[in-house]
């Protein structure tokens, strides 16, 4: 087991380092002056400019700054954005927001996406089975803005019931509709996964022996059906933990909700390039920590994976 996860580690860690670098070109090679960008059409002085390029390494060449970068994030010193603030200060006001939103996204994802896709592989060709995926379908092809705007209408304007911008109300309120925005997607392909392949299951020789010896219907479904189905519905839900802090760019500003998605979508504006790479490695940093998790599941779901 050691070895297993020292090796997801290394792997990890070779991952992240090429993708922050690759992060780093790509806004490297953004086109524009981010020093005009902040200016906003004011006029600078040719000494405020200096000072801002060499306080940024902007002059640098693309290697010396990536150099600065990662010398910063290794001793957790992350700097300062165009602004003067502290990019750590930042981050720590605004990733609570961000988790928060995630979390209870992918709750939604885990509970109703493995429930229902049980619930339909159950009743395969039933009512309650065409319901579903029918439901599936509906959550995939509506794209996210149009659902948050149709949610906040009828549920927030309407009816009342949420608020439709801002954390003001707190958790777990603020965070109801745009959760259920942000898992939309990922809580159908969990449904669609896991259905297809407790299906299968439910026809193998395996269960078909479990029923022979008389084991009761709940046992079949839960202790073999459906254990044996989990795994790719796992793999899935890792994946999405992450790309759920992705995702949040897009919510968070529907929702109007001060998260890590908010500060990455202004500082691309402002062409920031230390801020960008560094939400973006947080970010990162989660999904691959969410793999890993994942990896060691599957040792539990499955020990011969690391034999």
């Amino acid at each position: 087991m050691l070895r297993f996860v020292l090796g997801r580690l290394a792997q990890a860690a070779f991952v992240l380092l090429g993708v922050t670098f690759i992060i780093f070109v790509c806004v490297w090679a953004l086109p524009g002056d981010p020093v005009m960008s902040l200016a906003a059409g004011q006029e600078l002085s040719p000494s405020t400019i200096a000072a801002i390029r060499q306080a940024h390494h902007l002059d640098d060449p693309l290697l010396v700054q990536y150099g600065h970068y990662m010398k910063g994030l290794l001793t957790f010193d992350l700097g300062n954005d165009f602004q003067g603030r502290l990019i750590a200060d930042e981050m720590s006001r605004r990733w609570p927001v961000t988790v928060q939103l995630a979390l209870t996204a992918w709750v939604f994802q885990a509970l109703f996406g493995l429930g229902l896709g049980m619930l339909s592989a159950i009743r395969h060709r039933r009512l309650i089975d065409h319901a579903v995926l029918g439901a599936s379908m509906l959550m995939i092809s509506v794209p996210i803005f149009v659902l948050g705007f149709f949610l906040q209408l009828v549920f927030g304007s309407r009816l009342g019931w949420l608020p439709v911008a801002g954390p003001s109300a707190g958790w777990p309120t603020s965070y109801v509709l745009p959760a259920i925005v942000l898992s939309a997607f990922g809580t159908a392909s969990v449904i669609r996964l896991l259905r297809s392949e407790m299906i299968d299951s439910l026809r193998s020789e395996y269960v078909r022996t479990a029923r022979a010896k008389g084991l009761s219907a709940r046992r079949v479904y839960v202790r073999h059906a459906f254990r044996n189905s989990l795994i790719p519905a796992v793999t899935l839900l890792g994946i999405e933990l992450g790309m759920l802090m992705t995702g949040a760019i897009i919510v968070e500003g529907i929702f109007n909700l001060p998260g890590i998605g908010q500060y990455l979508y202004q500082s691309i504006s402002r062409q920031e390039g230390v801020v960008v790479v560094t939400l973006a490695t947080m970010m990162i940093l989660v999904f691959l920590v969410a793999n890993i998790v994942v990896d060691l599941l599957y040792a539990v779901l499955d020990p011969r994976i690391i034999r």
